[in-house]
């Protein structure tokens, strides 16, 4: 790496640190932490929504999907328009009116105390299971860059991201996320158009390289055919709506910046405009992967074969080989970007759910003696940073994990799959009346049992269909919902 280039990628992070961290008296507090003061404008929650969405899972981990593969897992994009429209139109009044800053209030409201600190566990394993993932990632092109050791990138990312995580709270979080959001997509547009134009026949190439792959058609949305057992357009796409109405509807992350907006239309702005332009970025991601295999396929560049044994490794490796110097280190500032608006904003979630769904509900005789407040503020405030410190050490810990996996994609939506099937349905008996609390444990505990089922009978060749792993939030909650609401109806007509 040049030195232009890791000035460039240098300052860009220790700019965004010292940013973040110009924030700390404005974060002297539980909720300035937790909801920014409830004053930030719409556009700034939605970029911020954007880029949380897009993380490095999506700058590296879909161009590597798009070169190995094709395009099935675009099909997930497709699916936003419909979680952000409900999102905009019932889960923001929703929680804009429920007065409480996490997501599952709500359930222990409707169940008791089981339910909401079910969901929120649910809620902590996805986001240190996504932590892993994007902290990973974060140090694959630092590796191959300069050859630096996985382990010391991804440690000492993880302290750069929680130290302004820590003193500057949730507006620190989201402004640095505004600007971070600007620079990827710069950084990604800028890269597509070198690769577009260093073919020698230009763009038109691409397309006759990537329909005519032996591999099958690189541009294919994935086969239409009613298979349960692989990535079909159908399974990614069911996936994907349920997935994402999980994210708008129960996820933390993005319930917390609803309550950050400064008014209620300016909360269902960002909810829109964060889902609708991850649309048209990840097309972008998607279009760079299928660019690179044609860039490689046609002869215009060189790929070492231990390079294209690892997908994910084959964008970082046209940075550093074919980009010209300076371009480089803004480009790895880009993926760096990614991944810290994500990291950033999950340290700051995860956070807030361990103060207000686990510190506060189970000391009521401190809350009693202290308030809830003014008086509370400083003791939470230092909670909020320990336990910013400890999501950020268990991040590292599965990151480290995450070094023997072959596609991140497919890690990452397994486990996202896995850690968050139950929330929705859950989710979904909350919000339908006259739902008993014995039926919804019930329920919950069968879906519980169907997720398990459906996650292990693969590597436990258990008998009977085993069924493709991203159906085990769709099953899930649909078992949860289902069974709660047949229980609740037999009960009432005996």
């Amino acid at each position: 790496m040049h030195i232009i280039d890791f000035i460039v990628f240098l300052l860009f992070t220790i700019g965004i640190v010292v940013f973040g961290c110009t924030f700390f008296r404005r974060g002297s507090s539980a909720d300035e932490f937790t909801s920014a003061g409830k004053s930030l404008p719409g556009w700034v929650v939605g970029m911020s929504i954007f880029a949380t969405y897009v993380s490095s899972i999506s700058y590296i981990g879909y161009p590597g999907k798009a070169y190995a593969s094709n395009w099935n897992a675009f099909v997930f994009s497709l699916s936003i328009p419909i979680a952000s429209w409900i999102a905009a139109r019932y889960f923001v009044p929703f929680y804009r009116k429920s007065g409480s800053v996490s997501a599952y209030s709500f359930l222990e409201e409707k169940f008791g105390p089981w339910a909401r600190l079910y969901a929120s566990a649910c809620y902590l394993f996805t986001q240190i299971a996504r932590m892993g993932s994007i902290l990973y990632l974060l140090a694959v092109p630092m590796y191959i860059l300069m050859g630096w050791n996985l382990h010391v990138v991804i440690i000492a990312t993880t302290v750069a991201i929680v130290i302004y995580s820590m003193l500057g709270g949730l507006r620190a979080v989201i402004w640095a996320d505004a600007i971070q959001g600007f620079i990827l997509i710069g950084g990604a547009l800028l890269c597509l158009l070198i690769l577009i134009f260093s073919l020698p026949e230009g763009p038109m190439q691409i397309i006759d390289i990537a329909t005519h792959s032996p591999e099958g058609n690189k541009l294919s949305l994935g086969s239409f055919g009613a298979s349960l057992t692989e990535s079909t357009f159908w399974v990614c796409l069911i996936y994907g709506i349920f997935t994402n109405l999980q994210n708008y509807g129960i996820d933390q992350n993005y319930v917390q910046r609803y309550h950050a907006a400064k008014s209620d239309s300016d909360a269902r702005f960002s909810a829109l405009f964060g889902g609708y332009l991850f649309i048209p970025v990840s097309a972008l991601f998607f279009m760079i992967g299928t660019s690179l295999y044609a860039f490689y396929e046609s002869g215009t560049g060189y790929l070492p074969d231990a390079i294209a044994a690892k997908p994910d490794y084959v964008f970082p490796y046209f940075i550093v080989d074919s980009l010209p110097l300076g371009l480089r280190g803004l480009l790895i500032a880009s993926i760096f970007a990614a991944g810290m608006s994500t990291v950033s904003t999950s340290v700051t979630s995860a956070a807030t759910i361990i103060l207000t769904d686990y510190f506060r509900p189970l000391l009521p005789h401190w809350r009693r003696r202290k308030g809830n407040t003014s008086t509370a503020s400083g003791p939470e405030l230092v909670v909020l940073r320990i336990a910013s410190v400890v999501v950020g050490v268990l991040g590292v810990l599965v990151a480290l994990a995450m070094l023997q996996v072959e596609s991140i994609i497919d890690a990452w939506w397994t486990l996202s799959s896995i850690f968050s099937g139950g929330m929705l349905g859950l989710f979904f008996l909350a919000c339908t009346r006259h739902i008993g609390r014995r039926a919804a444990f019930i329920g919950c505990l069968s879906g519980i049992l169907v997720i398990g089922w459906i996650s292990l009978a693969g590597p436990l060749n258990l008998p009977g269909p085993h069924l493709h792993p991203y159906l085990s939030i769709v099953l899930g909650t649909c078992v949860i919902f289902i069974v709660g609401f047949v229980i609740t109806l037999l009960c009432s007509k005996s």
